[in-house]
């Protein structure tokens, strides 16, 4: 008797737990989305102007051209309407220099007909319904790319209708292969802790006109870490796609769809929050040696005048620039910050980067021809502007015109590809004959945004050499800062070099480390492996 009592006791207890418990997520349909379905018709007013074609030799009519503009019907019109063998004969004959002698002509003549009023019906493609991912309940402390949360938050997806009059009536996806749903233009997620990997979401917004939103998808890792303190939990959240929306993920990553470290980048791909955060007081003697020059510092009174052969300075030189080779190195600061905040290449790989490549003198490199603060070649040129679709984009109609760029950077002839290699090393070399210390600094610091769409072009391009031989995304065989570190040999050794060593790294099974990778680097490309070393330590 007593165990029935507490049978019943449970039931009612279950439901009263259901009566107040907050309302679930409705069941998600099994079935995938239908995706955008999204044309209309527009009604367009016009003169139909009729044309008939006829044949010079019998004087008779073939066939019947409609067109829609004043002017004898174009080389289209006439294979549309007339079909391929009037058009063969139209498109070669030869003119008839005298009408009146039609028997000796060859071909098709036109002549009009008459014109009336018509109406065309015109396909056109609607814009489609999308969804975006957030976060909800997360005050993040993080100054990096990572999110830092001081609670477990939940995922906020939400939909977008571009049409008026129209709505967004239900949210569907997957989180790790569990399904989610809700009958509203939102839909909170709950998150849990993943591993370092992260777990699929798949997502997607259904409209009321009747279709759905194309399906998106994001990688998410949630990490819980004490940071030193068992007191006090946080989660790292971090969250790859195209529709986040939140906080910026760590440059590259979407592309090579690889998390950073957890916790966020290391320090040398890394950005600082102050400009003060990037100053440096290494005493460069090639710069110092350019100022020496330039008569930015009077190093008279050391021997040889403070330079060496070679183009250095002496101990005596470097010291007596010490102070304004401290002040040279750091004018740039300001500019590599925003730079990095436009961009979001790393600021302290941009300085790395200047500092290993220049020692900030943003010239030609003595006979070599690299130009300005990275040291641009033709060669880097080709790979900023072949990869960088969007830089190209923007810079080209510089040189050509809009119509000539269209296309893009690879449907330029060879000709037209050299003007613009050309023009974009030539803007990132400052050198002035006419200008003070022979530098124009506003060229200068134009150059710190070309370098960092070249790092860009080379990421993407070093992405796509680790693709090609594993047949993989970057990130399934590579770690977030080794591919950088990849990204460099590409920048400076060339795709050739990097290539050839992950070629051998594969050929003998070995993981694609930077250790294993740079063992691999052939003789004349092995310069790579200290450059590297250089900029990420």
């Amino acid at each position: 008797m007593r165990i029935r009592w507490f049978g019943f006791l449970f039931v009612l207890i279950a439901l009263l737990g259901t009566a107040f418990a907050p309302p679930p997520q409705s069941k998600a349909a099994a079935n995938p989305p239908p995706g955008p379905d999204r044309y209309t018709v527009i009604r367009v007013d016009y003169t139909a102007y009729t044309w008939w074609v006829a044949n010079w030799s019998e004087n008779e009519v073939v066939c019947a051209v409609v067109a829609d503009h004043l002017g004898v019907p174009t080389p289209q019109e006439i294979y549309r309407d007339c079909g391929q063998t009037v058009y063969n004969k139209w498109v070669t004959q030869p003119p008839c220099i005298k009408p009146e002698k039609s028997q000796a002509c060859i071909g098709y003549y036109v002549f009009p007909v008459f014109e009336q009023p018509a109406v065309k019906e015109i396909p056109t493609k609607l814009p489609e319904s999308a969804a975006w991912l957030a976060l909800e309940n997360c005050q993040s402390i993080s100054t990096v790319s990572t999110n830092i949360c001081e609670t477990l938050p939940s995922l906020v997806v939400t939909g977008q209708e571009p049409l008026p009059n129209e709505t967004i009536t239900r949210i569907e996806g997957t989180l790790n292969n569990v399904a989610f749903a809700c009958d509203a233009a939102s839909c909170s997620v709950p998150l849990e802790v993943t591993d370092e990997k992260g777990v699929q979401l798949k997502f997607w917004a259904y409209s009321s006109y009747g279709d759905s939103s194309p399906t998106f998808t994001a990688q998410v890792r949630v990490v819980q870490t004490d940071e030193g303190n068992p007191d006090q939990f946080y989660w790292y959240v971090d969250v790859l796609s195209s529709q986040w929306q939140g906080q910026p993920v760590a440059t590259c990553s979407d592309s090579w769809e690889v998390f950073p470290p957890v916790g966020g980048a290391p320090d040398w791909l890394s950005t600082p929050t102050e400009s003060e955060e990037l100053s440096s007081d290494i005493p460069y003697t090639y710069l110092a040696a350019n100022l020496i020059l330039q008569g930015a510092v009077d190093a008279s009174a050391c021997p040889d005048n403070g330079l060496v052969p070679g183009g250095g300075a002496n101990t005596c030189g470097v010291e007596t620039s010490r102070p304004a080779v401290t002040e040279w190195q750091n004018q740039f600061d300001e500019l590599i910050l925003s730079t990095a905040s436009e961009t979001s290449v790393p600021a302290r790989l941009l300085k790395n980067l200047f500092a290993r490549e220049s020692q900030f003198w943003p010239g030609v490199f003595r006979i070599n021809g690299d130009a300005g603060l990275g040291q641009l070649t033709e060669g880097g040129a080709d790979t900023t502007l072949f990869w960088n679709p969007s830089f190209f984009t923007q810079f080209c109609p510089l040189v050509l015109s809009s119509d000539t760029c269209g296309e893009g950077y690879a449907h330029l002839n060879t000709e037209e590809q050299a003007m613009v290699r050309g023009a974009l090393v030539g803007s990132v070399n400052a050198t002035c004959e006419n200008c003070p210390l022979g530098l124009d600094l506003s060229q200068a610091d134009f150059s710190v945004t070309v370098f960092a769409h070249t790092l860009l072009a080379n990421c993407e391009q070093a992405g796509r050499i680790v693709r090609n031989f594993t047949g993989k995304a970057p990130g399934v065989t590579v770690s977030y800062e080794d591919m950088w570190k990849f990204t460099l040999v590409n920048y400076n050794a060339g795709p050739g070099c990097l290539g050839d060593a992950i070629e051998g790294a594969k050929g003998q099974s070995k993981a694609l480390t930077w250790e294993n990778v740079s063992a691999y680097l052939p003789g004349v490309c092995t310069g790579a492996i200290d450059y590297v070393n250089d900029i990420s330590q």
